[in-house]
């Protein structure tokens, strides 16, 4: 099932859960260029339950986002991310050869406006992810991270201060340029996608595991 565009993973009479693909705005930003966004499109389609957002992804990262449907399915279920009982697994694909596993912990603060840049600060909030090597070839590494915190720009600001930027991040690391691009097997966009979350149903109590495709398995 789709909406406008955008795949359906699980709903129920609360949730609903999308796969938001890369390029989409979470929500509408300013200016009519960026109206278009994911909640946007499906408000457009189903305004019978009040579909509201109960967190992010940037417009360039891909994969599991979840709405709510009204005020109080919002509330319970934004003070289960909140109170980090949401497991989170994110897939990336960074520069350069890295090893094993390992966390990343910093104060991460916005040090610019326009675009927005995260990096440490000591007035920052404290930012935790864990990572984990998939694989590894021709000085790109494929990882598994798990944010324990959930702020803005984490992955990105992470990878990026341990010398290893998500691969096509404009912000943080060097875009793809067009030969890379030729001679790459990837398409040209960010390499960061959150493939699952986990959590307890806030109505239900049952345990759901939303799970999104891996966008680079060879198929």
């Amino acid at each position: 099932m789709t909406v406008q565009g955008v795949r359906v993973l699980y709903r129920d009479r609360w949730l609903l859960a999308v796969d938001k693909p890369s390029g989409l705005l979470s929500q509408p930003g300013l200016g009519p260029d960026q109206a278009d966004s994911l909640i946007s499109r499906v408000q457009a389609h189903d305004q019978a339950p009040d579909w509201r957002l109960v967190h992010r992804l940037d417009r360039d990262t891909s994969g599991v986002l979840v709405l709510a449907a009204g005020l109080e399915a919002l509330r319970r279920t934004s003070a289960l991310f909140s109170n980090r009982c949401v497991n989170k697994l994110y897939l990336a694909h960074v520069h350069g050869v890295l090893a094993g596993r390992g966390c990343i912990h910093n104060r991460l603060a916005r040090l610019q406006r326009q675009p927005p840049r995260y990096g440490s600060h000591p007035e920052g909030r404290e930012a935790s992810t864990l990572w984990r090597v998939r694989s590894s070839a021709a000085e790109v590494t494929q990882l598994w991270l798990r944010p324990i915190t959930g702020r803005s720009h984490q992955l990105r600001s992470h990878l990026a201060e341990i010398a290893h930027p998500i691969i096509g991040d404009p912000i943080y690391g060097d875009p793809i340029d067009g030969d890379q691009a030729a001679e790459s097997p990837f398409s040209q966009r960010l390499r960061l996608h959150a493939i699952a979350l986990s959590f307890c149903h806030p109505f239900t109590g049952q345990r759901l595991r939303l799970l999104s495709a891996d966008p680079w398995s060879r198929r």
